[in-house]
């Protein structure tokens, strides 16, 4: 007690203060999301070197192989493989004994080392005033969503250069100071990647014109050095390449994210394309300099050199997936005024620049030009209409708050676990919730596709095993009613084809209505339904992996009728195994009753009136009845979505806690967004 007297800090003497433990936790999420960071990159480093050497780091194998175009003394683009500039050429043919011998560990090693050095710069470049906490934990994750992205895999798939060039511009952007040496760097990066010439254009306009012209100088001696060196690859590249002729893969294949192969894939060619690619590219490389210039000057210089690069990407001939890094620096962007509506294009970029682009969109064809174009479209949206808010903004810092519902007493003290999760009484942006649907969705698609059991014959074996499992346990409770039902159902026509429309039609319809109206009409019952949910659907696909099941319409010897998908040939070994959309064996639990018992509760529990409730709890009666009686599940099927289904009840409550009281707000109300928005708000 005296110490504490003398020492005027009597609190530290009973233990640690809240400013030690919050620095003892900034520690532990720091040390959390290093090693997060190096475990992807260890990920991607077995990944690599453990494919067949014919089968990685192709393009790298072509250039430097012993075979490969850089030891050849004829034309660079006589292999159609090569698709870098003469200048990229020149600077990596004397390495290439180096390069072939240490093609493996040297090259993948070397490209990490680059993806950490570019993640470094990121986090510094970021926008001030950021807090010690931002600035300690930036690198990790900026590094974390490298190692992520499909760029960054592309390249150390195929061995690529194009992190260089992306480097080199940020280097010359915010870590070096003397004018001349940025110059230098920005334009040996055109030198690598011509498109990348656009960023003398920004520094020109942002008052650095001495860099800027220094940039064009390098660009210029750099491609005057290979044009002396090499000038028929010159010409090959400067003028049949640029006249669209292409280097490379087809300028029309998906992985092709530039204006013009986007153009291609919609059919047009000749004339009318160079002359719609020319426009729309100067329209777009003239709005997105100029976009960038302004928040150059509002202090966000790294969502300057973003919307950069994006304009960047969208005038090139090629743009190969490789080097679509810049997209993905865009996220740094702040967008929308309200607080549930700032992670909206965070979320989208980072989804778009980390998942194939079919998980993004069904597989429709009326969606096919938006799926093929997805970075693209980033691109140009992030270069030219997405409304990122300057730091002049009152909202900038300070977005308007989202409301909450007071907590609801519950019995447990631990309840709920995340109390973060709170009740929230505004509609969350319809934008980001339809994006999270779809992505989830086709997550699920992915695993239920992959729970196989083992090879194609196993896993049949299996399921068919579970199956009389399943049969000899019903038979022991006597509710083994599937062949009863459904031969009794095919002798009732109408009967029939009622059950089979009801299959097939009502599993996605009702569950998706029940979440937009909730969405529109009881928000703050809409995210604890939708949690619920979620929740049974993850515990439905632990049962597909660990339980393969076959239902009863496929198993030979039960005499089931399969009145939705028609006759089974059970003589081909592999029947009824994966088909091109779902696995046919990821029958325990069933999901169709369980969508629909989820369906039914969830209106039982909100709806105001009881014929309301009652027609809502008719739906899992008719779902049980229709996949009995067709064949497609088991009774006990049916049993294990009722018990999924409430373990995502009990999982939500949970985590989350009860529902909540719609009545009062603990945060902002309707009436205080304005006043909220003056208010100072930490930095950061």
């Amino acid at each position: 007690m005296a110490n504490a007297e003398h020492s005027g800090r009597p609190a530290e003497a009973f233990g640690p203060t809240a400013a030690d433990t919050a620095r003892a936790r900034l520690r532990v999420a720091r040390l959390g999301l290093w090693l997060l960071a190096a475990v992807l990159a260890v990920r991607q480093v077995a990944v690599v070197l453990g494919t067949p050497r014919g089968e990685r780091l192709t393009d790298l194998e072509t250039w430097v192989g012993p075979n490969g175009v850089l030891h050849v003394n004829g034309s660079l683009y006589d292999s159609t493989r090569f698709t870098g500039t003469p200048f990229t050429g020149l600077v990596l043919k004397p390495l290439t004994r180096a390069a072939e011998q240490a093609l493996g560990w040297g090259w993948t090693f070397g490209t990490l080392l680059l993806v950490a050095a570019l993640g470094l710069v990121v986090a510094r470049a970021m926008p001030q005033p950021v807090s010690r906490r931002t600035a300690l934990l930036a690198a990790p994750v900026v590094i974390s969503l490298l190692m992520l992205s499909l760029p960054v895999r592309n390249t150390l798939w195929l061995g690529q250069t194009s992190i260089i060039p992306v480097l080199l511009v940020l280097l010359g952007c915010f870590v070096v100071r003397d004018w001349r040496a940025a110059g230098a760097l920005i334009g040996l990066a055109a030198a690598l990647q011509p498109t990348v010439l656009l960023f003398a254009a920004l520094l020109w306009f942002t008052g650095r014109r001495r860099a800027a012209a220094a940039a064009g100088a390098s660009f210029a001696a750099g491609t005057a050095l290979a044009w002396a060196a090499m000038p028929h690859d010159s010409y090959t590249y400067w003028v049949h390449h640029m006249a669209g002729v292409g280097l490379g893969g087809e300028a029309d294949a998906l992985a092709n994210q530039s204006l013009h192969g986007a153009l291609l894939r919609l059919g047009l060619s000749g004339p009318l394309e160079i002359g719609l690619f020319l426009s729309l590219g100067a329209a777009v490389a003239a709005l997105g300099i100029r976009r960038a210039v302004r928040y150059a000057r509002d202090g966000q210089l790294l969502l300057a050199v973003a919307l950069t690069g994006c304009a960047a990407i969208v005038v090139s001939p090629t743009t190969w997936q490789h080097q679509l890094l810049w997209v993905l620096l865009a996220v740094i962007g702040r967008v929308g005024k309200r607080a549930s509506d700032r992670y909206v294009w965070p979320v989208a970029v980072i989804l778009v620049m980390t998942l194939p682009a079919k998980m993004m969109l069904p597989n429709m064809a009326v969606l096919y030009p938006l799926r093929d174009n997805a970075v693209l479209l980033a691109a140009v949206a992030a270069a030219t209409v997405v409304p990122f808010l300057p730091r002049t903004s009152p909202y900038y810092r300070a977005p308007v708050p989202t409301r909450y519902a007071q907590p609801v007493p519950t019995r447990w003290k631990r309840v709920p676990l995340l109390p973060f999760l709170k009740r929230v009484l505004t509609r969350p942006n319809l934008l980001l919730e339809l994006l999270l649907i779809r992505v989830t969705y086709a997550a699920y698609q992915q695993v239920r596709l992959g729970a196989t059991g083992g090879t194609n014959t196993g896993g049949r074996a299996r399921a068919e095993a579970h199956g009389r499992q399943i049969l000899d346990i019903e038979r022991f409770l006597h509710i083994d009613i599937e062949h009863w039902a459904n031969h009794a159902v095919v002798k009732v026509g109408w009967l029939r084809d009622f059950f089979d429309f009801y299959y097939e039609s009502f599993h996605f319809v009702v569950p998706l209505s029940v979440l937009a109206l909730l969405y529109w009409r009881r928000p703050v019952d809409y995210r604890w339904a939708r949690a619920s949910l979620g929740f049974a659907t993850l515990l439905a696909l632990v049962g597909f992996w660990l339980y393969p099941l076959a239902p009863p319409r496929l198993m030979p010897d039960l005499g089931v009728i399969d009145t939705v998908h028609g006759v089974q040939d059970f003589s081909k070994p592999d029947y009824g195994t994966l088909t091109a959309l779902t696995n046919q064996y990821a029958a325990m639990p069933s999901l169709h009753f369980g969508w629909s018992l989820w369906c039914g509760l969830v209106i039982a529990i909100v709806a105001p009136k009881w014929w309301m409730k009652a027609l809502g709890l008719l739906h899992p009666l008719f779902t049980v009845s229709a996949i009995v009686a067709t064949g497609n599940h088991w009774v006990l099927d049916a049993a294990g979505g009722a018990l999924v289904v409430g373990g995502g009840f009990g999982l939500s409550y949970l985590f989350m806690g009860p529902r909540a009281r719609v009545a009062a707000a603990t945060a902002v109300t309707a009436a205080e967004p304005a006043k909220a928005v003056k208010q100072p708000s930490p930095s950061g």
